[in-house]
């Protein structure tokens, strides 16, 4: 809206047009009349809380001025903080990007606003408030952009944290991009950054980043850990910022995601042996109760593992065994049965075993997989997803070589649903070349449900690459 008259003029009118004296407009906005006398007057100038409640009165949505409000008292050469501030909270709360971005971009022609803004987009990220964060996050890194500050960094990190998204494309091009200044973050934002990266770098299949990364992690974790323990240094460390984890965490975890690497290149000898590193937590010295959880979780994860390697490399007496100790409480997680049916079905199709009772037996949860919740945790933002769709082609594969073609069909066709989404080039030519396969075996019907499913993936592509989709 293009407003021609200033706010106080509107309100002059509003009062005159209503017969409202200034007592009766503080009784109906809630203010006292002085206030109104000094804002009708132009004595005063309008707090954005003030500016709601006459915005309220006059029967506007909360909101409607803001980008007046902003014009008329925001825009001086030294913009009054008290009134910048709950502005863009209120902004943030409304959904007003475009006045966040406006605001942003007149601040950041000065340079003292830089902490300001990031402690009030620091407080939005806490919030959910990503877009929002984003552009203060981008305003500050973009006046920072010659400084090798540890805020900039920071900016980076959660923008990189903001930014990936169901896109893989996208997500790789972002963690390209945040690398280069994990190392100018703190020493304990080190290592979740490192973590996180990690596991988008695994959701890519980027097993020499994901080594690469996680080596780097784990000998950072040792050195803090080393120093969380050296008696003349444990007060001084009081003071700093915690991980997120117990600091052995980050060393066992390196070793997990290290023999994901070895096992995804089929070395599983080698994968057995970081198996093995991470099961045993001997050396850990803390005793609490939150060590002895992630403790336990390890010992969880290794059992699973060793089972798995053994499986993957052919030895599938240890199938039944496997199956039985990820179906037993408290060793079942939702999230993690994707990835343990994914190594079943792998070695169902590696070495032609028949699972149809274990596919029997864990029907509800698989159905279940396509309705996960969204997180915050990057393995299960970024790596959940990713082996949902490799598990959606596994179960495809299965069921189409034993000849049931409609079942096999309906997981072809969430794996190419998943795949798109995903922006995986890979998964969905290999989904496509199944179906086409098994082309000669499935009924008109499924066939026109395919051709809809790559019509609309064809159009949505063009759309995104602003290709053309028709011929005048």
């Amino acid at each position: 809206m293009n407003h021609t008259t200033t706010i106080r003029a509107e309100l002059d009118t509003y009062m005159k047009n209503n017969g409202l004296n200034i007592t009766q407009l503080g009784r109906l906005a809630g203010l006292n009349a002085g206030t109104v006398s000094t804002l009708v007057n132009g004595n005063r100038t309008f707090s954005v809380d003030q500016l709601d409640r006459i915005t309220a009165v006059m029967g506007h949505p909360r909101g409607h001025y803001y980008k007046q409000y902003m014009q008329e008292y925001l825009t001086d050469i030294t913009p009054n903080w008290r009134r910048v501030r709950p502005f863009l909270y209120n902004c943030a709360e409304l959904d007003k990007l475009d006045c966040i971005q406006q605001m942003a971009d007149l601040l950041m022609d000065n340079l003292v606003y830089s902490v300001l803004l990031f402690n009030v987009a620091e407080d939005f990220f806490k919030d959910g408030k990503h877009a929002a964060a984003a552009i203060l996050y981008e305003s500050v890194a973009i006046s920072e952009r010659k400084q090798y500050s540890e805020r900039l960094a920071l900016c980076q990190y959660r923008l990189f944290t903001i930014n990936i998204g169901d896109d893989q494309n996208q997500n790789f091009e972002a963690a390209c991009h945040f690398h280069p200044f994990v190392e100018r973050l703190d020493e304990i934002d080190q290592l979740d950054a490192l973590k996180d990266l990690a596991n988008v770098y695994r959701s890519l299949r980027q097993w020499a980043k994901v080594d690469k990364t996680v080596r780097k992690m784990r000998d950072k974790a040792k050195i803090q850990y080393s120093l969380d323990h050296r008696q003349n240094k444990r007060k001084k460390r009081d003071l700093h910022k915690k991980a997120s984890r117990p600091m052995f965490v980050y060393i066992a975890y390196a070793d997990l995601l290290c023999a994901s690497v070895c096992e995804a290149q089929g070395d599983y000898r080698q994968a057995l042996q970081h198996t093995y590193a991470y099961a045993d937590l001997s050396w850990v010295k803390e005793t609490d109760e939150d060590t002895q959880h992630w403790i336990k979780l390890f010992q969880h994860w290794a059992q699973v593992n060793i089972y798995v390697n053994k499986l993957l490399s052919g030895d599938v007496s240890v199938l039944s065994d496997y199956v039985e100790y990820i179906r037993t409480p408290p060793n079942k997680s939702e999230k993690e049965l994707v990835t343990e049916l994914l190594n079943i079905m792998m070695a169902a199709n590696r070495y032609q075993i028949d699972v149809d009772d274990i596919l029997q037996r864990f029907e509800k949860e698989i159905d279940s997989f396509a309705h996960q919740q969204s997180s915050t945790d990057m393995y299960t933002q970024q790596v959940i997803p990713e082996q949902f769709a490799r598990l959606g082609y596994e179960l495809a594969y299965y069921y189409l070589y034993k000849g049931m073609y409609s079942v096999g069909f309906k997981y072809l066709k969430d794996a190419l649903v998943k795949a798109n989404i995903l922006n995986n080039k890979i998964y969905f030519i290999n989904c496509t070349g199944l179906f086409e396969h098994f082309r000669m075996y499935f009924a008109s019907e499924i066939h026109s449900q395919y051709q809809n499913l790559i019509e609309k993936v064809w159009l949505e592509n063009v759309k995104k690459n602003g290709a053309s989709s028709s011929r005048n």
